[in-house]
């Protein structure tokens, strides 16, 4: 066990951290829940960033307190266990409380799994820091190195959350920096998980202030830690002033020439999504809603070179409702194209039961002449457009929310779409937005990520301004603007610093029109994707390593 050392230590300081070594059992595991839902205040919309100096030093302490011989044994691996899972289960729990929403919205037949989006859902991502704990236990030492044995185990255990089951890895710890503009830019090396990886390493080595036994042992690695972050601000500052700061000069941004945006942003409440609707009249709200003139001078969508509308917006399937297709394409001036989520339906050659058709969640570009490309989403959210396991849970009464007969089905393929006058468009529907390492294999060149969402499933709560943060993150890693079209809100244009040009909030219906700026010719992350992670993981390996060794 680490010993604290009382120089320059208050007497009361000491007595919280013996307390903290000291405890067992239930408070023990109750600091770990603490500290996980501290962690938590750094996500959106709260992006409390020094929440981490809390919980990182308290998972350090705690683990400190296992530690009794050398070799790690079954009881101090089983606590570490427990312990990871507790800080895990507080931090989902504080953090993804939000998804209780789609059960009340989902309607009546939903309610009774409230209790298992809210709460079993947490409970089960909290295995993977759990094992990232019993992880970092194995390489736990004394000294300030022990810190790189969390960052270690933590990092195991983010890749994994990303990865297993199709991944899940929403509200990673690198999703912090998202909205700290200077602080995120470092994306563009490293990735989120890279940032998260810094994150551990940063805002846990305060902890070795208390347990250090001479004064380098106690101020070393935080020194190091704070200069590190300096670093990454230095970087994010100049990277930033070299395109006109942390504001935009549309002096210096260059745009795509030729281009007007338009965003339409309906606000329909997802209850009355679930209602059946008259396909017709939602069109005309479209309509009129895309046709507002923003100025004096404007003439609405007649001013707009690219229109887009948000996730599945229709009680329909376009491309099998010919009347719906002849209004829009009477509707759309010549020269403006329409990108907007659709459900396209594909006949089955066998089909079987009441399923004649395959359906696909899915984003199409349409002119006066019609329907000019498509993309098929790729991954699926499960339990939403999908069931895992689906015959054992459809013999427990379970259904996806999104009610299509069998589900929908998943694209074998990722494609950019084409559209004139645009770069290579690189197509987001819904939640793929939180996997980089998809997106990835679309980037060639410049190009311009366009994200369809509809995030009115989660009302007014935290869940909206986390998705479009990692939509932003995505736009810094990989150095291209983004475009997104959010039902309910927020829809936004972000350039390829992950700079606003403009929004709209959550829960208005309005049009926001943007320019288009143009995509950066590569980025480091881009360029080595996932090997800047596993380059990191190596080194904080080898750097546990030593310490576990110099014990």
């Amino acid at each position: 066990m680490a010993t604290s050392s009382s120089r320059g230590i208050p007497a009361q300081t000491q007595e919280w951290f013996s307390a903290i070594l000291l405890a067992s059992g239930r408070i023990r595991y109750a600091l770990a829940l603490l500290a996980g839902g501290i962690a938590a205040l750094a996500m959106q919309p709260i992006d409390f960033l020094p929440a981490y100096l809390i919980s990182f030093p308290l998972l350090v302490w705690l683990l400190d307190g296992l530690v009794g011989g050398r070799r790690a044994s079954v009881r101090g691996l089983t606590g570490a266990f427990l312990i990871g899972w507790w800080f895990g289960f507080g931090y989902f729990l504080a953090g993804l409380w939000w998804l209780g929403a789609a059960f009340i919205v989902g309607g009546d037949a939903f309610l009774w799994l409230m209790p298992l989006g809210v709460v079993g859902l947490p409970a089960v991502l909290a295995l993977f820091p759990a094992l990232g704990l019993a992880l970092a236990h194995l390489f736990w030492s004394p000294g300030a190195l022990r810190v790189f044995a969390l960052a270690f185990g933590l990092g195991v255990s983010e890749w994994l959350r990303g990865w297993v089951f199709t991944g899940f890895p929403w509200n990673s710890f690198g999703q912090a920096f998202a909205n700290h503009l200077v602080l995120v830019q470092l994306a563009s090396v490293i990735g989120s998980e890279g940032l998260g990886l810094l994150a551990f390493v940063i805002f846990a080595a305060p902890a070795v202030i208390l347990t250090g036994r001479s004064g380098l042992a106690r101020w070393g690695l935080p020194v190091l830690a704070a200069v590190a972050l300096c670093g990454m601000a230095a970087f994010g500052w100049v990277r930033l002033q070299s395109a006109g700061g942390l504001r935009i000069d549309y002096s210096v941004l260059a745009m795509v020439p030729n281009v007007k945006l338009r965003i339409m942003q309906p606000n329909i409440a997802q209850d009355i999504k679930n209602q059946q609707q008259d396909g017709a009249a939602v069109l005309e709200q479209f309509f009129a809603l895309s046709d507002v003139a923003k100025g004096a001078h404007a003439s609405g969508v007649a001013d707009v070179t690219h229109l887009i509308w948000p996730e599945s917006p229709f009680p329909f399937v376009l491309e099998r409702t010919p009347r719906a297709l002849e209004a829009i394409t009477r509707f759309l001036p010549p020269g403006t194209q329409l990108i907007t989520g659709s459900v396209r339906a594909e006949p089955l050659a066998e089909p079987s039961g009441e399923s004649r058709y395959r359906y696909f969640n899915s984003m199409q570009a349409l002119d006066k002449t019609g329907i000019i490309g498509t993309y098929d989403k790729v991954h699926l959210v499960p339990f939403g457009e999908y069931l895992p396991f689906d015959r054992f849970l459809r013999a427990m009464g379970l259904e996806q929310f999104v009610k299509v007969i069998g589900g929908f089905s998943a694209s074998p393929v990722r494609k950019p779409l084409a559209i004139a006058g645009l770069p290579a468009v690189i197509p987001i529907i819904c939640f793929e937005s939180i996997f980089p390492h998809e997106l990835a294999t679309d980037m060639r060149g410049e190009s311009v990520f366009i994200s369809v969402t509809n995030d009115a499933w989660f009302g007014n709560t935290f869940g909206p301004y986390q998705h479009l943060a990692q939509a932003r993150m995505r736009a810094v890693e990989f150095g291209q603007p983004l475009v997104r079209a959010a039902n309910s809100g927020v829809s936004a244009v972000f350039d390829p610093y992950g700079r606003e040009l403009a929004s709209l909030p959550l829960g208005v219906a309005d049009v926001l029109d943007s320019p288009l700026p143009t995509g950066l010719p590569n980025t480091l992350y881009r360029w080595a994707n996932w090997y800047s992670f596993a380059s990191v993981m190596i080194m904080y390996f080898l750097l546990a390593l030593l310490g576990r060794r110099g014990e």
